[in-house]
């Protein structure tokens, strides 16, 4: 048997699709200031109910992260324009679920090291061979930890 591809209503979709949606809120996204200084990283879970015109309304959030990424994830979803649908005169409003992801920003490791070069004698009793030393210091620093 064929599964029937036909859905009696249509949902609105976002214009290009998930992969669209996708650059929309990579390129809108704004790392709040607060998650910035205390590294908050995760995905905020929210639902919204979207009308037959697109418009986005009721946005809820399912699972935070805080530190003003619950508020930047709604911003992202409350601002974006889905398309109209029509189901044969029927004005339907929908419910959708969505993942906003925030990421830290990679930062640029530092790595410093010092060449020393000392002359020891290595025993008391040995001839005046000279051993060559070396110190390294290595320092990785992350500006957002």
């Amino acid at each position: 048997m064929k599964p029937n591809s036909k859905k009696f209503l249509k949902r609105p979709e976002y214009p290009g699709g998930k992969t669209a949606f996708k650059e929309y809120v990579k390129k809108n996204l704004v790392y709040p200031k607060e998650a910035l200084e205390k590294g908050v990283e995760g995905v905020v879970h929210l639902t919204a109910r979207i009308d037959d015109n697109g418009q986005v309304s009721e946005v809820v959030v399912e699972k935070g992260i805080g530190s003003g990424c619950d508020e930047e994830a709604q911003k992202l979803v409350k601002n974006a324009q889905f398309g109209a649908v029509k189901n044969k005169g029927v004005r339907v409003k929908t419910k959708q679920r969505f993942r906003i992801e925030f990421r830290l920003p990679k930062s640029k490791r530092t790595i410093q090291f010092y060449y020393k070069k000392s002359t020891e004698k290595s025993q008391p009793d040995s001839s005046d061979k000279k051993e060559n030393s070396f110190s390294y210091r290595i320092n990785i620093t992350n500006k957002y930890q």
